[in-house]
């Protein structure tokens, strides 16, 4: 959730690079059944990888196209074996984990050589988004429109977390790892998310615990996206890196436009599961 001002030329290239991003990913949510969905994401989850590995220290090609390739792997199995929900709670409890630690974090350059706790870690941060979205989108009820609309609550908090931040935010949220972000930004996304999921509520007539239970889901789904985004400038900053990557001109790299929801996809998706919406 970026809150700093973006220079012209940089702004006209995320917004071109938008014109095409958001119909195809919306095209894919929507329209694919969920087998080539469930492909289609694995493709953007491997890109992330090769990018996560090069911020593990590993540059040389074979060694990045091995690691993405057990990413590949593990997604295969794991969809095989059926194993997305035994991977949602260790997920929620990393972020949470990473959310109390925050305040004592510091950014030191990452040793030289390769981060072999940061290779593994990647397994289970990654495979877990994955295996929660292509398990909301095979939902019968309306799965599709479930995973959609966890990305326009992301989008959302993302718009109101900017323009709250540039025109209140005086404290900030994290300098040390993302300057641009403040305490008033925070705030602005939680409110959006809330007020946006209250109205959801009202306009489908659910039952007003029903509603203030999915509020509060959300409340906490963006909470946790802040902190998906925080993880990643941790990760560049140890790499003195301003991108993961620069694949997407005017956004960087595929980890720079998923951080949020690598961190929001899994509680999201265990909230839904424990409060019996989805099977």
């Amino acid at each position: 959730m970026a809150e700093a001002a973006v220079p012209g030329d940089a702004l006209r290239a995320r917004l071109r690079t938008s014109a095409w991003l958001i119909p195809v990913v919306i095209g894919a949510v929507l329209l694919l059944p969920t087998p080539l969905f469930a492909v289609f994401l694995a493709v953007i989850v491997l890109i992330g990888a090769w990018e996560w590995v090069a911020l593990a220290g590993v540059h040389d090609p074979a060694a990045r196209a091995a690691g993405v390739a057990v990413l590949g792997v593990t997604l295969l199995l794991l969809w095989r074996v059926g194993a997305g929900e035994a991977l949602l709670v260790p997920a929620a409890l990393w972020w949470l984990g990473f959310a109390a630690a925050l305040p004592r974090l510091h950014v030191r350059p990452a040793a030289a050589g390769v981060d072999r706790a940061l290779l593994a870690l990647g397994l289970p941060v990654l495979a877990a988004p994955w295996l929660a979205l292509v398990g909301l989108h095979g939902d019968p009820a309306g799965g599709a429109m479930l995973v959609l609309g966890l990305m326009c609550l992301i989008a959302l908090a993302d718009s109101a977390a900017y323009f709250v931040g540039r025109r209140f935010g005086r404290h900030k949220l994290a300098p040390r790892l993302s300057p641009g972000k403040t305490w008033e930004g925070f705030y602005g996304a939680l409110a959006a998310a809330g007020l946006a999921l209250l109205l959801t509520g009202l306009v489908l007539r659910l039952e007003l615990a029903t509603t203030l239970v999915l509020t509060l889901l959300g409340v906490a789904t963006v909470a946790l996206s802040v902190v998906g985004d925080l993880f990643e400038s941790w990760l560049k900053r140890r790499r003195g890196v301003k991108d993961a990557g620069a694949l997407l001109p005017g956004h960087g790299g595929v980890l720079d436009r998923i951080d949020s929801m690598i961190a929001a996809a899994p509680i999201f998706a265990l909230g839904l599961v424990l409060l019996g919406v989805v099977q």
